[in-house]
């Protein structure tokens, strides 16, 4: 995945955070008693947030270096991209399993205890958590790192990702109480929209049309 498409799908794709993030985003505790304290605790949750997709990249980056050997690298983005598409016609019934539940428990219970707290380390370790959270734009995400197929590449793919949502993110954070809340469920309706733009994107370079940057031929240069 070109850097700029992985930015390209966070910008698109920031709709879905901000429904499914934004709550966190709002309720972050105010660092410090000027506007400028206030601004780098924004902007250090957001940081937090880069950095544990960065870090995700990195990993599964390294992951797709072994598949990269086999050649396997179209087939993850058009597995990646089908998978997200069915997501979204399936069915919300299905329960996540007992690991995922305890994952998420523990992240609620240490999301509890950041909130209460009002400085900088707070904040930026609340980012750290978020970027952790389960969300199917960063699957999808993770899964273009994987088909980059090294983990240097896969770590700048998923920070350019991360870089795309910021703006949305971090003008959630820093309106707070000014967004109505009418504002908010409205922006839930282009989630769908979002996740579909992202896995068709996924599907179409796995496509390999020989279209430059979107779907470059096999065995083509990649342009960073």
């Amino acid at each position: 995945m070109e850097f700029w498409t992985a930015f390209l799908l966070g910008l698109v794709g920031s709709a879905h955070c901000a429904g499914m993030c934004g709550p966190l985003a709002l309720a972050l505790p105010t660092t410090g008693n000027t506007h400028a304290t206030f601004l780098i605790g924004r902007v250090l949750y957001n940081s937090g947030r880069l950095a544990t997709y960065a870090t995700l990249g990195a990993i599964f980056g390294l992951i797709g270096q072994s598949f990269a050997l086999a050649g396997f690298q179209r087939w993850i983005s058009l597995a990646a991209g089908a998978a997200i598409l069915l997501g979204l016609l399936a069915s919300s019934r299905f329960a996540l399993g007992l690991p995922a539940i305890t994952a998420v428990g523990w992240l609620k219970s240490s999301f509890g205890k950041l909130l209460q707290q009002r400085s900088l380390s707070s904040v930026f370790l609340l980012g750290l958590l978020n970027g952790l959270l389960p969300c199917g734009l960063v699957y999808a995400a993770a899964a273009g790192a994987t088909a980059t197929g090294h983990f240097l590449d896969g770590a700048q793919a998923m920070l350019a990702f991360g870089l795309g949502t910021v703006p949305m993110m971090l003008g959630f954070s820093l309106l707070g109480p000014r967004l109505h809340t009418t504002f908010r469920f409205r922006l839930q309706r282009f989630i769908p929209a979002s996740l579909a733009i992202v896995g068709a994107l996924l599907i179409l370079r796995g496509l390999a049309l020989g279209i430059p940057y979107l779907s470059p031929a096999p065995g083509g240069a990649c342009c960073h």
